[in-house]
């Protein structure tokens, strides 16, 4: 079953945060919190202006955001944890050529 979220609402599965601190100490279950970090699934065609016309939404998929604490709405589909929320609750799209260039 595909799935393909309305007007500007995206679908989001979250990435898991590491599970070990910098220095080496292990975090157990309870104490972690729920990632804000994930990768865009499916999105949709776009939001309505004033004029009624489509604007496209920036963030696409494939593309890995950051998002609020309690930003979306949590759905259960094909038996895995997914988020729907609207554009506007995504903070910023993590940069991934950024990521590589700080590693080397």
């Amino acid at each position: 079953m595909k799935f393909r979220p309305l007007h500007d609402r995206l679908l989001v599965r979250r990435i898991e945060a590491e599970e070990k601190t910098a220095g080496g100490v292990i975090i157990p279950d309870t104490a972690k919190e729920k990632p804000q970090e994930g990768e865009v699934l499916a999105v949709g065609p776009g939001a309505r202006n004033e004029k009624g016309e489509l604007v496209a939404l920036e963030v696409k998929v494939g593309d890995r955001i950051l998002f609020g604490k309690w930003s979306g709405t949590e759905i259960r589909l094909q038996g895995e944890d997914l988020l729907i929320m609207k554009e506007s609750d995504v903070l910023g799209i993590l940069d991934k050529e950024a990521e590589v260039k700080k590693a080397a």
